[in-house]
Protein backbone atom coordinates (compact mmCIF):
# COMPACT_ATOMS: atom_id res chain seq x y z
CA UNK A 1 0.00 0.00 0.00
CA UNK A 2 1.26 3.47 -1.18
CA UNK A 3 1.88 5.86 1.88
CA UNK A 4 0.13 8.94 1.75
CA UNK A 5 2.06 12.89 1.90
CA UNK A 6 2.08 13.81 5.29
CA UNK A 7 -1.11 16.57 6.12
CA UNK A 8 -0.11 19.91 6.79
CA UNK A 9 -0.96 21.81 10.25
CA UNK A 10 -2.11 20.00 13.71
CA UNK A 11 -5.17 18.37 13.94
CA UNK A 12 -7.84 18.34 16.51
CA UNK A 13 -6.84 16.92 19.59
CA UNK A 14 -9.54 15.73 22.15
CA UNK A 15 -9.02 15.30 25.88
CA UNK A 16 -6.99 12.72 27.41
CA UNK A 17 -8.58 10.22 30.13
CA UNK A 18 -7.66 7.71 31.99
CA UNK A 19 -9.28 5.09 30.03
CA UNK A 20 -7.57 6.92 27.12
CA UNK A 21 -3.95 5.43 29.03
CA UNK A 22 -5.41 2.00 29.52
CA UNK A 23 -6.00 1.56 25.80
CA UNK A 24 -3.21 2.76 24.51
CA UNK A 25 -1.19 0.80 26.91
CA UNK A 26 -2.76 -2.57 25.38
CA UNK A 27 -2.33 -1.35 22.15
CA UNK A 28 1.34 -0.49 22.87
CA UNK A 29 1.63 -4.34 24.11
CA UNK A 30 0.27 -5.35 21.46
CA UNK A 31 2.33 -3.71 18.73
CA UNK A 32 5.67 -5.12 20.75
CA UNK A 33 4.12 -8.49 20.56
CA UNK A 34 3.50 -8.31 17.15
CA UNK A 35 6.79 -6.97 15.49
CA UNK A 36 9.24 -7.79 18.83
CA UNK A 37 12.40 -7.09 16.87
CA UNK A 38 11.73 -3.68 16.78
CA UNK A 39 11.39 -3.03 20.13
CA UNK A 40 14.52 -4.80 21.42
CA UNK A 41 16.47 -3.12 18.80
CA UNK A 42 15.79 0.58 20.01
CA UNK A 43 15.37 -0.61 23.30
CA UNK A 44 18.62 -2.10 23.19
CA UNK A 45 20.15 1.01 21.79
CA UNK A 46 18.82 2.63 25.00
CA UNK A 47 20.72 -0.04 27.54
CA UNK A 48 24.06 0.03 25.91
CA UNK A 49 23.60 4.16 26.18
CA UNK A 50 23.08 3.35 29.97
CA UNK A 51 26.09 1.36 30.02
CA UNK A 52 28.34 4.25 28.52
CA UNK A 53 27.10 6.47 31.14
CA UNK A 54 27.77 3.95 33.54
CA UNK A 55 30.99 2.74 32.33
CA UNK A 56 32.35 7.09 32.19
CA UNK A 57 31.16 7.66 35.69
CA UNK A 58 32.62 4.46 36.98
CA UNK A 59 36.08 4.75 35.24
CA UNK A 60 36.25 8.02 35.74
CA UNK A 61 36.11 7.55 39.87
CA UNK A 62 33.54 9.87 40.10
CA UNK A 63 30.59 7.93 40.67
CA UNK A 64 28.69 10.31 42.40
CA UNK A 65 27.91 11.23 38.61
CA UNK A 66 25.92 8.46 38.32
CA UNK A 67 22.95 9.11 40.39
CA UNK A 68 22.91 12.56 38.57
CA UNK A 69 22.84 10.15 35.26
CA UNK A 70 20.24 8.01 36.66
CA UNK A 71 18.15 10.96 37.64
CA UNK A 72 18.35 12.68 33.95
CA UNK A 73 18.82 9.22 31.78
CA UNK A 74 15.11 9.13 31.13
CA UNK A 75 15.65 12.84 29.43
CA UNK A 76 17.38 11.15 26.05
CA UNK A 77 14.56 7.96 25.94
CA UNK A 78 12.07 9.99 23.32
CA UNK A 79 15.37 8.82 20.94
CA UNK A 80 14.53 5.60 20.92
CA UNK A 81 10.57 6.01 20.75
CA UNK A 82 10.93 7.19 17.05
CA UNK A 83 11.23 4.17 15.62
CA UNK A 84 9.10 2.83 17.54
CA UNK A 85 6.17 5.63 16.77
CA UNK A 86 6.71 4.74 13.20
CA UNK A 87 6.16 1.06 13.50
CA UNK A 88 2.71 1.68 15.56
CA UNK A 89 1.67 4.22 12.49
CA UNK A 90 2.82 1.84 10.14
CA UNK A 91 0.41 -0.87 11.26
CA UNK A 92 -2.46 1.20 12.27
CA UNK A 93 -2.22 2.19 8.37
CA UNK A 94 -1.19 -0.90 7.02
CA UNK A 95 2.26 0.02 5.84
CA UNK A 96 4.70 -2.23 4.85
CA UNK A 97 6.68 -2.91 7.79
CA UNK A 98 10.12 -3.80 7.23
CA UNK A 99 13.67 -2.57 8.46
CA UNK A 100 13.93 -0.83 5.09
CA UNK A 101 11.08 0.93 5.41
CA UNK A 102 11.58 2.04 9.23
CA UNK A 103 15.56 3.11 8.64
CA UNK A 104 14.44 4.86 5.70
CA UNK A 105 10.89 6.96 7.62
CA UNK A 106 13.28 7.50 10.83
CA UNK A 107 16.44 8.99 8.36
CA UNK A 108 14.42 11.19 6.20
CA UNK A 109 13.48 13.01 9.30
CA UNK A 110 16.75 14.69 9.74
CA UNK A 111 15.27 16.40 6.64
CA UNK A 112 12.58 17.54 8.55
CA UNK A 113 11.65 19.11 12.26
CA UNK A 114 13.00 16.75 14.19
CA UNK A 115 16.30 17.31 14.83
CA UNK A 116 15.48 21.11 15.89
CA UNK A 117 13.24 19.44 18.85
CA UNK A 118 16.49 16.91 19.73
CA UNK A 119 18.77 18.85 20.29
CA UNK A 120 16.57 20.73 22.47
CA UNK A 121 16.05 17.49 24.71
CA UNK A 122 19.84 17.41 23.89
CA UNK A 123 20.68 20.72 25.46
CA UNK A 124 18.38 20.35 28.24
CA UNK A 125 20.34 17.08 29.20
CA UNK A 126 23.62 18.62 29.07
CA UNK A 127 22.16 21.35 31.20
CA UNK A 128 20.96 19.36 33.61
CA UNK A 129 24.34 17.87 34.31
CA UNK A 130 26.14 21.64 34.39
CA UNK A 131 23.76 22.46 37.25
CA UNK A 132 23.95 18.77 38.77
CA UNK A 133 27.76 19.91 39.24
CA UNK A 134 26.82 22.91 41.04
CA UNK A 135 23.97 21.05 42.94
CA UNK A 136 26.52 18.59 44.35
CA UNK A 137 29.42 21.61 44.93
CA UNK A 138 26.51 23.23 47.26
CA UNK A 139 25.52 20.54 49.17
CA UNK A 140 28.87 18.09 49.40
CA UNK A 141 31.55 20.61 47.80
CA UNK A 142 33.38 20.92 51.57
CA UNK A 143 33.09 17.21 52.44
CA UNK A 144 35.74 14.83 52.35
CA UNK A 145 35.16 12.47 49.68
CA UNK A 146 37.88 9.98 50.20
CA UNK A 147 36.33 7.12 49.56
CA UNK A 148 33.26 8.36 47.47
CA UNK A 149 34.36 5.59 44.40
CA UNK A 150 33.96 2.81 46.09
CA UNK A 151 31.31 3.88 48.84
CA UNK A 152 28.33 5.98 49.21
CA UNK A 153 28.15 6.70 52.12
CA UNK A 154 28.18 10.35 52.17
CA UNK A 155 25.19 10.60 50.52
CA UNK A 156 23.91 9.13 54.46
CA UNK A 157 24.80 12.54 55.64
CA UNK A 158 22.58 15.07 56.00
CA UNK A 159 24.07 17.31 53.29
CA UNK A 160 23.77 14.38 50.93
CA UNK A 161 20.43 13.33 51.54
CA UNK A 162 19.36 17.40 51.16
CA UNK A 163 21.30 16.97 47.63
CA UNK A 164 19.48 13.86 46.82
CA UNK A 165 16.41 15.56 48.00
CA UNK A 166 17.20 18.78 46.01
CA UNK A 167 18.43 17.25 42.71
CA UNK A 168 16.23 14.74 42.30
CA UNK A 169 13.19 18.07 42.80
CA UNK A 170 15.34 19.33 39.88
CA UNK A 171 15.06 16.82 37.69
CA UNK A 172 12.11 15.76 37.79
CA UNK A 173 11.09 19.75 37.07
CA UNK A 174 13.24 19.23 34.08
CA UNK A 175 11.94 16.06 33.17
CA UNK A 176 8.09 17.03 33.58
CA UNK A 177 8.92 20.13 31.60
CA UNK A 178 10.63 17.87 28.13
CA UNK A 179 7.71 15.41 28.90
CA UNK A 180 4.69 18.04 28.53
CA UNK A 181 6.89 19.72 25.17
CA UNK A 182 7.39 16.18 23.39
CA UNK A 183 4.79 13.12 24.92
CA UNK A 184 2.78 14.64 21.65
CA UNK A 185 5.53 17.06 19.98
CA UNK A 186 7.14 13.83 18.72
CA UNK A 187 4.30 11.92 16.91
CA UNK A 188 3.15 15.05 15.72
CA UNK A 189 6.40 15.95 13.76
CA UNK A 190 6.35 12.38 12.56
CA UNK A 191 2.68 11.86 11.90
CA UNK A 192 2.07 16.30 10.36
CA UNK A 193 4.11 18.78 8.37
CA UNK A 194 4.37 20.94 10.97
CA UNK A 195 7.35 23.14 12.48
CA UNK A 196 8.72 21.84 16.10
CA UNK A 197 7.83 25.04 18.03
CA UNK A 198 3.99 24.56 16.94
CA UNK A 199 4.84 20.60 18.07
CA UNK A 200 6.15 21.64 21.57
CA UNK A 201 3.28 24.10 22.20
CA UNK A 202 0.24 22.10 21.10
CA UNK A 203 1.76 18.74 23.04
CA UNK A 204 2.17 21.35 25.82
CA UNK A 205 -1.47 21.96 26.04
CA UNK A 206 -2.52 19.13 25.90
CA UNK A 207 -0.72 18.11 28.82
CA UNK A 208 -2.09 21.59 30.37
CA UNK A 209 -5.33 20.91 29.69
CA UNK A 210 -5.40 17.75 31.38
CA UNK A 211 -2.48 18.24 33.81
CA UNK A 212 -4.02 15.29 36.40
CA UNK A 213 -3.98 12.73 33.73
CA UNK A 214 -1.16 13.31 31.51
CA UNK A 215 1.21 14.22 34.86
CA UNK A 216 0.22 10.78 36.38
CA UNK A 217 0.89 9.02 32.93
CA UNK A 218 4.50 10.53 33.17
CA UNK A 219 5.19 9.72 36.80
CA UNK A 220 3.53 6.18 35.83
CA UNK A 221 6.46 5.86 33.23
CA UNK A 222 9.21 7.44 34.80
CA UNK A 223 8.60 5.51 37.80
CA UNK A 224 8.24 1.79 35.83
CA UNK A 225 11.86 3.40 33.95
CA UNK A 226 13.54 3.94 36.86
CA UNK A 227 12.78 0.52 38.30
CA UNK A 228 13.61 -1.04 34.85
CA UNK A 229 17.29 0.67 35.31
CA UNK A 230 17.88 -1.14 38.58
CA UNK A 231 19.07 -4.67 36.87
CA UNK A 232 21.79 -3.11 34.64
CA UNK A 233 19.04 -1.32 32.65
CA UNK A 234 17.60 -4.74 31.14
CA UNK A 235 14.56 -3.89 31.97
CA UNK A 236 14.60 -1.44 29.51
CA UNK A 237 14.09 -4.13 26.82
CA UNK A 238 10.34 -4.65 27.69
CA UNK A 239 9.86 -0.97 29.67
CA UNK A 240 11.12 1.15 26.22
CA UNK A 241 9.15 -1.00 23.49
CA UNK A 242 5.43 -0.93 25.17
CA UNK A 243 6.20 3.00 26.29
CA UNK A 244 7.50 4.11 22.79
CA UNK A 245 4.44 1.99 20.90
CA UNK A 246 1.54 3.22 23.39
CA UNK A 247 2.80 6.86 23.19
CA UNK A 248 1.96 6.70 19.49
CA UNK A 249 -1.63 5.22 20.49
CA UNK A 250 -2.08 7.66 23.06
CA UNK A 251 -1.21 10.42 20.52
CA UNK A 252 -3.72 8.87 17.68
CA UNK A 253 -6.49 8.07 20.26
CA UNK A 254 -6.49 12.03 21.06
CA UNK A 255 -6.77 12.77 17.13
CA UNK A 256 -9.37 13.74 15.23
Amino acid sequence: MHEAPKPLGVPDLGAVEFSTLKQALALGWHDFHARPGYGLFFAALTVVGGWLISWVTLSTSQSYWLVFAAIGFPLIGPFAAVGLYEVSHRLQMGYEVTPAAITHAVLHQRKRQLPSLCSIIVTAFLFWFFLAHMIFALFLGLTPMTNISSSFEVFLQPNGLMMLAFGTAVGAIFAALLYSLTVFGMPLLLDRDIDFVTAMLTSLKVVTDAPVVMLSWGAFVAAVTFVSMIPGFLGLFIAIPIFGHASWHLYAQVKH
